[in-house]
């Protein structure tokens, strides 16, 4: 099977030169132009050797990580057809995992496969250049393009499965946000480099970060030694090993999966309902994000919380506080109201809560589908004020710490909301009533404070290194990253949980509440 689907790579490789003479212009100038980049950049790391060994080091890191980047990210964007689809492969009856396995193995003969393994092989004379074992360059190098052709794979056949069919104008807009959370905080980056005779310090904080991550560790493996060279290995195998595990589950669903008879055209008026799952927890969610985008009271929420994360530090630059520091403390503000927005979610929706407590729609899946708006608005906010927050900071090496930081305070805040809003729900402004006018009411106040300080408690151990690496700590940065992160993740998917459980066992008062205010 693999020869037979390397034969046909090969095939559809010569196959494209048989072409209309205009065509084939094209296509050799287009092959023309990328073969002396690609030359250009196999002679520039080559002549590596002349560039001092940490130099070297840094931009080997940031290229091979912008390499994998591209890989993971364009095929997302392009759509292009894929010609080893492997719903090409269902008629041969083929097990998946043969045809799976097949694929990725005639992968690397492609273009963009050849491409990756010259890049490879001059990174690997790069390393050996300035000393770097013969046998980790190897390894390196091996790692490097398994870890591009399984992404690739990977970004196409999301693309194949659940992108190019349901194309629209909101997909688009999310894919687009999506493509900003990543470009803008790289072009601020870029921008705030100072190049003064050599190599940014920032550049060379942004390849120590990057070559402990899935994008940078293949290519910083013949670059480490001891602890650090441990760390780049384990990080490049599992970051393999789990885009294999992805590779196999998605060719399983696409041979197994029913194709879609509905023409493109039939779905665009569904707006949202087309993009989101075909699930209670979608519909909620596609729901939610068209009452958040034409309610006044929405509305008004999301203009004055960032607003108010500014203006609350406004008094400290008065008294001298200064900008530097002041700089790193509107994102964490705005996490903590972003998280405490939706606390009391349900009371806005007075009318959709009967639709779903009379449909016998799952706690879990009401909580989830609610709490996709503030998600899709918080996530892009949140990376601009952290991105332009450290460029003003001027210190790349604490943006572990303030991710870790937002991320906490954000997710604990909608984990403890996910609980509030339906075991404390209190009245608000109808809707078509002015965002502002608020009705008599005798609670409140408390699913309002625990909502806020609970966010703040539970991110105490993050805000805590996060202090530690302000003061010149830059493994207390790490260690706020993974602590934000994994308190967040827990507390918000343990409110999910909870909040479900409490939404099934409240439903005749949620009804209640809903009629009566």
């Amino acid at each position: 099977m693999v020869a037979h689907v390397l034969r046909l790579r090969l095939a559809l490789l010569a196959g494209s030169l048989n072409a209309r003479p205009g065509v084939l212009v094209r296509r050799l100038a287009a092959f023309g132009i990328l073969a002396v980049a690609v030359a250009a950049v196999c002679v520039a790391l080559v002549r590596l050797d002349r560039v001092p060994d940490a130099d070297a080091a840094t931009l080997v890191v940031v290229g091979g990580s912008l390499i994998v980047g591209g890989f993971l990210l364009v095929p997302l964007f392009t759509g292009a057809d894929d010609p080893l689809d492997p719903r090409r492969f269902v008629v041969t009856g083929v097990e998946p995992r043969i045809v799976a396995w097949s694929v990725v193995a005639a992968s690397p003969f492609g273009l963009p496969g050849l491409v990756t393994i010259a890049v490879a092989v001059a990174m690997s004379v790069a390393w050996i250049g300035h000393g770097a074992s013969p046998a980790l360059a190897v390894l390196a190098a091996v790692l490097f393009v398994a870890t591009n052709v399984l992404a690739a794979r990977c970004a196409m056949a999301v693309s194949a499965l659940a992108l190019r069919e349901r194309r629209s104008p909101q997909l688009t807009g999310l894919m687009v946000t999506a493509a900003a959370i990543v470009v803008i905080p790289v072009a601020v980056f870029a921008f705030s480099l100072e190049w003064s005779g050599g190599l940014p310090s920032q550049l060379a904080e942004a390849a120590q970060v990057l070559g402990a991550t899935p994008l940078g560790a293949a290519v910083a493996i013949p670059l480490r030694t001891g602890g650090d060279l441990v760390v780049s290995v384990l990080v490049a195998l599992v970051t393999v090993l789990a885009l294999a595990g992805a590779w196999r589950l998605l060719v399983q669903i696409m041979m197994s999966a029913t194709e879609r008879e509905v023409p493109v055209r039939e779905r665009r008026g569904l707006g949202w309902f087309a993009v989101m799952p075909g699930t209670p927890g979608g519909a909620i969610a596609a729901r939610s994000i068209v009452y958040w985008s034409g309610d006044p009271r929405h509305l008004a929420n999301i203009v004055v919380v960032p607003i108010a994360s500014v203006l609350i530090v406004l008094p400290l630059l008065v008294v001298g506080v200064p900008l530097s520091t002041v700089a790193l403390i509107p994102p964490p503000i705005l996490a903590l109201f972003l998280g405490w927005l939706v606390h009391n979610d349900l009371a806005y929706d007075s009318t959709g809560i009967w639709l779903h407590i009379s449909a016998g729609v799952r706690g879990v899946a009401d909580r989830v589908g609610r709490l996709v708006p503030v998600l899709l608005l918080g996530v892009p906010l949140l990376a601009l004020a952290i991105t332009l927050s450290i460029w003003v900071h001027g210190r790349w090496a604490v943006l572990p710490a303030l991710v870790g930081v937002c991320v906490s305070l954000f997710a604990t805040g909608l984990g403890l909301s996910s609980v509030a809003s339906v075991a404390a729900p209190y009245a608000v402004s109808r809707p078509g009533e002015g965002p502002f006018e608020q009705p008599q009411r005798t609670g409140g106040s408390v699913a309002q404070a625990a909502v806020l300080f609970g966010a703040i408690i539970l991110s105490v151990p993050a805000l805590w290194s996060g202090w530690l690496a302000l003061g010149g700590d830059e493994g207390a940065a790490w260690t706020s990253f993974w602590t934000g992160i994994g308190v967040g993740v827990t507390v918000m998917g343990v409110g999910i949980a909870v909040g479900g459980a409490v939404f099934e066992r409240r439903t005749s008062r949620l009804m209640e509440f809903a009629e009566t205010h």
